[in-house]
């Protein structure tokens, strides 16, 4: 009855609002012999999550490293087309992770980062400290978030491959593009010598003076 329908409104009101809590996402470029840095203020016992891709761009690598408030790397990988980290915090302070294309000279790339930070919140309030069974509606609830994020990692992947692909179709279109350029560019070249060749061999040519016999 109504009851049922007002719980499910609330359900789905929980859910929407616990999507995207806790993070970032981001698209970046990153010029040739570049790097670009981002800093973070997390306290201690924090969990953090690092997924990256790079989108477009040479070899579809990238380097990547992370450091915490000490100056001490925690994670570090060269040439990586994309890779996923997690790590809980020691101590508090300003974490920094880097991507960088020092490495190439004329690649330029484009990169996609989701940071997130902290558990994620319960789907209900109060739902971390029940001590008895979930109802009907919360073990619903449950499955539809579960569902909910696996579609949303779903058309992440989805749009990061659909922009790849892209990458690759606009790249090979412009040396398909560059190709038939110069392929005219021979041709017309070519046609105006068989022209000009054809051309002397059908042209008269003029006897020089000839002095007069007696």
């Amino acid at each position: 009855g109504a009851v049922r329908v007002a719980m499910r409104a609330l359900c789905l009101a929980a859910l929407l609002g616990t999507l995207g809590a806790g993070g970032t996402e981001l698209t970046l470029e990153l010029p040739d012999s570049d790097r670009r840095c981002f800093h973070q203020e997390l306290e201690s016992g924090i969990k953090f999550t690092l997924d990256y891709q790079v989108i477009s761009g040479g070899h579809y690598d990238v380097d990547c490293y992370v450091e915490d408030p000490n100056g001490k790397t925690i994670y570090q990988e060269t040439k990586k087309q994309y890779d996923s980290f997690s790590h809980h915090t020691e101590v508090k302070g300003v974490y920094t992770f880097c991507f960088s294309n020092e490495f190439s000279t004329f690649s330029h790339k484009v990169v996609y980062f989701d940071f997130q930070v902290g558990d994620e919140p319960p789907i209900l309030p109060g739902m971390d400290n029940r001590v008895t069974a979930l109802t009907q509606m919360e073990s619903a609830c449950v499955t539809i978030h579960e569902m909910l994020n696996s579609v949303i990692d779903s058309q992440t992947h989805y749009r990061l491959r659909e922009a790849q692909d892209r990458s690759r179709a606009e790249e090979l279109n412009g040396r398909v593009s560059y190709w038939s350029v110069g392929e005219t560019l021979i041709l017309f070249v070519v046609s105006i010598g068989q022209v000009m060749l054809l051309k002397s061999f059908f042209t008269e040519k003029r006897p020089g003076s000839v002095g007069t016999s007696t």
